[in-house]
């Protein structure tokens, strides 16, 4: 028979509070599970999340106040100690760089304080211990201590180098923010271009910089009211969609949870309000359901355990569009089923479901066969309960559960504290959003970046395969043209019109999960400016506005040349001998054009006048 017993939900939870004088929030799903046989405590905390970060209040031996002495050797170990005891097993080492980094960190910020009174060092020792809760490697952590340093002390990159190694270095400089006085407007787009150009070279970027933020949402009640819902804002529209697409659920529930109550605080309560009514019932309202589950998989060999696992708030929100009246606890949370085995055993359990609750036709979605982008992997069907309610089972193997919750960090974490093998999955290369985000991002202008990268980052993806049974993966509404360019940009610059499942279709015929799509081509074909009108992701957008802006400036540099070339013809001048004896090139530069081109483009709008440029070519 199957051992599938319930247990405590693995779901989003939101931790211990983070500062002193801070009020616990509701924990995502308040309430305990009513399963038989579940232990008690909050439904949506689950243990692994529970100890991301401990209770922070008391455990700091730092000055406070107005007192400024440096703490003794003693009080810096019994500061550090929560985060020692909070590593991962398999980073066990390294407790004297990190004694050695919180040294340096706290002395830095010595005399610093947060907003809510609190010595500034607890800032980057709680984001120190939410990285160590999830398993990252003592370089991550004595990074994350030292994070805020060069931002916000004299301490400088180099002398990160040079006292704690390169790769501390090149995190702490991934995520220090660009000066606002010296880039104005344009420091958040460029501090995030930066974040992601680093993440490129070592994903540790990101996850720093996450954690970074989860704990700001944390303490964002300190802050004024006019500045929550904007941060909380921002991390919904830019940092939440990273740990997505990094596929750190654990960090994504919370940090949603977080910005919905600072942007939406009503409707945030409301939520809690209602998901904790509906869960009172969640054992009764599964308990049949879980019943013939164990049955019917015993019968087909399957073991494993099955867990309640409610949505977060702002799943919940989204997904009813505030329409709470009446939640049912089928609404508010899912089954979860970990299979012992791998994935053929999978398959097993998902026909032990169907056999046992009756399947809704449609409704199976297969990312253990097409995994996402974030590396996830699982199996998800819906069916009808013995009560008549629609809910969802997700189905996996024990192997895919940690990547699941914690995607990027459970490969990093399988590396320990092996240095390089560490930062060789942490450079990792192969995630299509990562490359995707790369190919377009250098040529963008610092607003166009930030709503790019804002539409780049948007939920709703579909899958399109081409005809070689590659996956394409691609925004809602994207077009034949869109996925020309999402296989290569001379792809989509030549491209003509598509095959989609082998008929003939226009560039501008959305693509839809399960769509096999072939791209015909010209070789003398290029882009048009009518794409625009259709074309959905940033990097086909950004191509066709660079080649539409390129050769406007061809025309516009062919148009001025013109209008010298008869200027200077009414005064026996040659051009093109001017051009080979340099003086064309002189002109522009003494006029400060990068080039000729550029002085012909000018020419060509009428920002520059005809008259005075011959003029210099006809100075003696």
């Amino acid at each position: 028979m199957a051992t599938l017993n319930p247990a405590n939900s693995t779901g989003a939870g939101r931790g211990s509070p983070a500062g002193p004088g801070r009020r616990a929030p509701a924990a995502g799903v308040p309430g305990t599970a009513a399963v038989p046989g579940a232990p008690t405590g909050p439904l949506t905390t689950p243990p692994p999340f529970r100890r991301l970060v401990p209770p922070l209040r008391g455990r700091f031996h730092l000055p406070l106040g107005g007192r400024s002495a440096a703490p003794g050797r003693g009080d810096l170990r019994a500061a550090v100690a929560p985060l020692l005891a909070a590593r991962h097993p398999a980073c066990p080492g390294g407790e004297a760089e990190l004694l050695r980094g919180y040294e340096v960190a706290e002395r830095l910020h010595r005399g610093q304080f947060r907003k809510s009174g609190a010595p500034y060092i607890t800032h980057p020792l709680a984001v120190a211990m939410i990285l160590a809760g999830m398993g990252m490697d003592t370089t991550t952590l004595v990074a994350a201590l030292l994070h805020d340093t060069v931002e916000d002390t004299p301490y400088t990159v180099g002398e990160v180098r040079a006292d704690f190694g390169d790769e501390v270095a090149v995190l702490v400089d991934g995520v220090t923010k660009l000066d606002g006085e010296r880039w104005g407007g344009h420091a958040e787009a460029e501090t995030l271009r930066k974040i992601v150009l680093a993440a490129a070279d070592d994903l540790r970027v990101l996850v720093i910089k996450l954690a970074d933020r989860l704990h700001n949402l944390r303490t964002l009640h300190y802050q004024p009211v006019h500045k929550r819902a904007r941060y909380a804002r921002a991390s919904h529209e830019l940092l939440v969609p990273f740990a997505e697409r990094l596929g750190i659920h654990v960090l994504k529930r919370e940090m949603d949870d977080l910005a919905f109550a600072a942007r939406s605080p009503e409707a945030h309560e409301a939520t809690s309000g209602a998901v904790r009514a509906a869960l009172r019932d969640a054992g009764r309202a599964f308990g049949p359901a879980m019943a013939l589950l164990r049955g019917t998989l015993g019968e087909h060999g399957v073991r494993g355990r099955i867990e309640i696992r409610p949505s977060h708030l702002y799943a919940v929100h989204e997904s009813l569009g505030g329409d709470l009246a009446g939640l049912r606890p089928c609404e508010a949370a899912r089954l979860l089923l970990i299979v012992d085995g791998g994935a053929q055993d999978c398959y097993v359990a998902l026909g032990a479901v169907h056999a046992a609750l009756h399947p809704i036709a449609g409704q199976v979605r297969d990312h253990i066969a097409l995994p996402k982008d974030n590396l996830y992997q699982s199996l998800h069907t819906r069916v009808i309960a013995p009560s008549g309610d629609p809910f969802e089972v997700i189905i996996r193997s024990r192997a895919m559960h940690p990547v699941a919750e914690y995607g990027i960090v459970a490969h990093i974490r399988d590396a320990g504290d092996d240095a390089a093998t560490a930062h060789a999955v942490a450079g990792r290369r192969d995630l299509e959003w990562l490359s995707r985000l790369l190919a377009w991002q250098s040529g963008a202008p610092s607003a166009e970046f930030l709503d790019g990268l804002r539409a780049g980052l948007a939920p709703g993806t579909v899958a399109g395969f081409t005809a070689a049974g590659d996956t394409v993966p691609l925004p809602a509404g994207a077009t034949a043209l869109d996925f020309a360019y999402a296989l290569a940009p001379e792809i989509g610059d030549r491209s003509i019109g598509a095959l989609v499942n082998g008929r003939l279709a226009p560039l501008s015929a959305e693509v839809r999960t399960g769509n096999v799509v072939e791209i015909l081509g010209d070789p003398g074909a290029s882009p048009s400016e009518e794409w625009l009108e259709f074309a959905v992701t940033v990097q086909a957008r950004a191509h066709i506005q660079r080649w539409v802006a390129r050769r406007r400036g061809e025309d516009e540099a062919d148009a001025g040349r013109r209008r010298l070339v008869r200027a200077l013809g009414g005064r026996h001048l040659d051009l093109l001998a001017a051009e080979a004896r340099g003086e064309a090139l002189a002109a522009a530069r003494a006029l400060g054009y990068p080039g000729v081109d550029a002085m012909y483009a000018a020419l060509g709008t009428g920002s520059l006048a005809v008259d005075g440029l011959v003029a210099r070519f006809t100075r003696p």
